[in-house]
């Protein structure tokens, strides 16, 4: 009976601890280190690993259960809260049955085998089904890479564009495939995919075989070399190094880091152009074009932008619907890829002017006398402060809901904190990473300090009125 009671506590634990180790792993993107040198919420960590443990360690036989039951619970309702619920990939159903088979294995060793192992509990198994995984996630990517190199070079008549930058590679990305999109056939990694593995499952499940002229890659950095690997793979013609700052600075250390990890994706074999922004201080000469100081004339309002770019010796001028002067950066990337492919002037002025605002990035909706501007996927210090430039033109009363920059620095969220303070009259700080250092620099503004985003609706209803613009900048998932 003793023994039944202990064995299904520790499936039960075991399983319970397995799913927070999951979901954390999936946040971080199955990095280990990050999880164990740059997570967000170390108090999840005791609360969810330490405590668990302590208690399947330190009770009696008789308790174990009981205890066990009360974190499934416990985990069952801190996860109906999270905005971030772990997603059953085939990935994270793998790890559960070699999760599951390991504590089967260990229960079947102390029941015939090995007397007394049931005190490693839940230990030998996770580890266990942790090393199995990674040695067999190892295996299918690289079946899964031979695969799309194959599927690559099976055309070789493909353009290969691939963007990276602190921030707006995304926009730039999406930009650019609605210009081009006139005169190619293009395809473009979706949403927000830009990790090595990210992209060669997008390649095997859904980049067109034969019907695509031109492939727009994005690419991401965590570490040093992960932009090389991704550039060293899709081996781009032409590529795109947007604006560099501090985000990720956690990850990097120092700015320069940054820069060089970015500057990586030049490290290819076929490479015809490169557009590099001023702030990666590369120097113009063969392939590599700098810009972003030539931009002029920007004129950016509630309404739409406006801007002048030179372009062979022509002063040429462009407007679109989009909002944000800093939007002006990356359309400048985006026109110069269009006419190194051969597009006409006048065919990108055009496709420019019917640009729409990309979803969460300066998004403007209007709802009950209210104006919303949704910029909450916009989370670097310069496109922050362009959009409260851009909403400190309007007349009426000044709202913004902020969890600040995430994975950034104490002095870029101050002088975060210094333009809220001179521009909002009622601030709404969410997430937990920035909320000492807003609530401390923001001293003019009224503040509503929010600490379960599943409120916001009811705070917004109290706190807001008709008239009000309403600017949500940045967000947060709720482990951050």
């Amino acid at each position: 009976m003793e023994l039944l009671l202990h064995v299904s506590a520790q499936v039960c634990l075991t399983l319970g601890l397995g799913y927070y180790f999951m979901s954390a792993m999936q946040w971080y993107s199955y990095r280990l280190k990050r999880l164990c040198f740059h997570y967000h919420r170390y108090d999840w960590h005791f609360y969810f690993l330490a405590v668990p443990l302590a208690g399947y360690y330190l009770l009696s036989e008789w308790f174990v259960l009981l205890w066990s039951i009360g974190y499934l619970v416990f985990l069952f309702v801190w996860n109906r809260k999270l905005d971030k619920k772990l997603v059953f990939t085939p990935r994270i159903k793998r790890f559960f049955l070699f999760l599951l088979l390991a504590t089967l294995f260990q229960d079947t060793l102390c029941i015939g085998v090995w007397h007394g192992c049931e005190k490693f509990g839940v230990v030998i198994p996770l580890l266990t089904a942790h090393l199995i995984a990674i040695a067999y996630e190892k295996i299918l990517f690289e079946g899964f890479k031979r695969s799309a190199r194959q599927k690559l070079m099976h055309n070789p008549s493909l353009k290969v564009v691939a963007i990276t930058a602190s921030y707006g590679k995304t926009s730039i990305k999406n930009f650019l495939a609605h210009i081009l999109s006139s005169s190619y056939r293009v395809y473009k990694t979706p949403r927000s995919v830009n990790t090595l593995g990210g992209i060669i499952k997008d390649i095997n499940d859904n980049l067109p075989e034969e019907a695509c002229d031109v492939y727009i890659v994005e690419a991401g950095a965590r570490l040093k070399g992960d932009i090389d690997e991704i550039a060293r793979f899709v081996n781009p013609h032409i590529a795109v190094v947007g604006s560099i700052g501090a985000q990720h600075i956690e990850y990097f250390k120092t700015l320069e880091n940054i820069r060089n990890t970015k500057m990586e994706l030049l490290h290819s074999s076929r490479l015809e152009k490169a557009f590099v922004h001023e702030s990666a201080n590369a120097k113009e000469g063969g392939v590599v074009s700098v810009f972003g100081s030539e931009i002029t004339h920007i004129d950016a309002t509630l309404n739409g932008l406006a801007f002048t770019l030179p372009i062979e010796g022509k002063e040429e001028r462009f407007y679109c619907k989009l909002l944000g002067a800093f939007n002006a950066v990356n359309l400048s990337a985006a026109i110069y890829v269009a006419r190194t492919l051969g597009i006409d002037t006048e065919a990108i002025r055009f496709a420019v002017s019917t640009l729409r605002s990309v979803e969460h990035r300066l998004e403007r909706i209007e709802a009950g006398g209210k104006i919303i501007i949704d910029d909450s996927f916009n989370g670097n210090l310069e496109g922050m402060l362009g959009s409260y430039d851009l909403i400190a033109t309007y007349q009426g009363r000044k709202v913004i809901i902020t969890p600040g920059i995430v994975e950034s620095n104490e002095h870029d969220n101050r002088l975060l904190a210094e333009k809220i303070d001179a521009v909002f009259d009622l601030v709404i700080i969410t997430g937990k990473t920035n909320v000492t250092i807003l609530n401390k620099s923001i001293q003019k503004a009224q503040k509503v300090i929010l600490s379960d985003k599943s409120k916001l609706q009811d705070v917004l209803a109290e706190f807001t009125h008709k008239g009000d613009i309403i600017l949500f900048s940045n967000d947060a998932p709720n482990f951050m």
